[in-house]
């Protein structure tokens, strides 16, 4: 199964209406029925995700298998390998190759790459469904010059947190899931959901390194936490702000003030903290001024 966007050759994402690529709940693949009891002894059926092991090879060299939903594999295995720092800027890829029968995904390269060097240092992160990071984590990190002149209007967070949280999606439709979004102003452009929130970055990294997106404008939204690893990735992907429904770890905080990233978390209704790069914020829109909109905020997943 691969489900892939229209091909936008040069795009900056300018081209690029809300809502570009969404989630896509009603896919046969993506989530099966399964019947079970409630806590009353009834018999009830309900959506679960569907995961699914992908290998993944660079060039002749198998590097790892993941546990994904297996939607769009080739931005996940470009994406992957990018934030392991496996791909670089200057790496050129000549196919991305997915079979679906034997769940594989191949990167193949014109020149080789040092990822050898990468698999010589492994460290586990605290991403679910195991995500890691080969090498030096803060490879890069220290190079990276975030823009200065990047604004997040609070009228843009108020209105995406209220689009995203309702948007059809897996994590309403099934649950046990993670979402990540790319976005302009105050437009979701980019949507990927998978069981690990670093598949789901990744998804948008391989996008974004093979249609050759620029992050400097754009906002990264996702539901997980903010944690040292969604900073460093954020980072590399150059998005200088990245905001969270959900809460902080200390070093995630740590590693955005050092960086200088707006770090932004909590954001569920009209309410939000930021605890990294305040100054970014614009303030146009208080929380007394926004309509009411009784607990459309809240992403309560699916029952049945």
């Amino acid at each position: 199964m691969t489900l892939r966007p229209d091909v936008i050759p040069g795009d900056k994402l300018d081209a690029l209406n809300e809502n570009h690529l969404m989630p896509d709940p009603d896919h046969p693949k993506l989530t099966k029925r399964v019947s079970g009891v409630d806590q009353s002894g009834h018999a009830v059926e309900t959506s679960v995700t569907v995961e699914r092991p992908l290998t993944l090879f660079l060039n002749a060299r198998e590097i790892v298998t993941m546990m994904t939903i297996a939607d769009y594999p080739e931005y996940l295995a470009v994406g992957y390998l990018v934030n392991q720092n496996m791909i670089c800027d200057d790496d050129e890829i000549i196919s991305v190759e997915y079979e679906d029968d034997i769940e594989t995904v191949v990167v193949r390269t014109a020149c080789e790459t040092d990822f050898e060097d990468k698999l010589a240092k492994k460290t586990l992160t605290s991403g679910c469904a195991q995500g890691t990071q080969f090498g030096d984590m803060m490879e890069k990190f220290d190079t990276v010059t975030l823009p200065d002149d990047a604004v997040l209007k609070t009228s843009w967070l108020y209105a995406l947190t209220h689009k995203i949280n309702t948007v059809p999606s897996l994590y309403l439709g099934a649950g046990a899931i993670h979402g990540c979004v790319l976005c302009r102003g105050d437009k979701p452009l980019i949507y990927m959901e998978d069981v690990g929130r670093h598949n789901a970055v990744d998804k948008i990294a391989g996008y974004m390194f093979m249609h050759q997106i620029s992050g400097a404008d754009k906002i990264f939204y996702t539901t997980g936490r903010l944690t040292s690893e969604m900073v460093i990735k954020t980072v590399q992907m150059g998005i200088p702000i990245l905001v969270s429904r959900s809460g902080f770890t200390a070093w995630g905080v740590e590693l955005a003030r050092k960086i200088g990233m707006t770090l932004i978390g909590r954001a569920r209704g009209k309410r939000f903290m930021a605890l990294s790069g305040e100054k970014r914020i614009d303030f146009d829109v208080l929380p007394d001024e926004l309509p009411h909109h009784p607990r459309d905020n809240n992403r309560k997943s699916a029952e049945t």
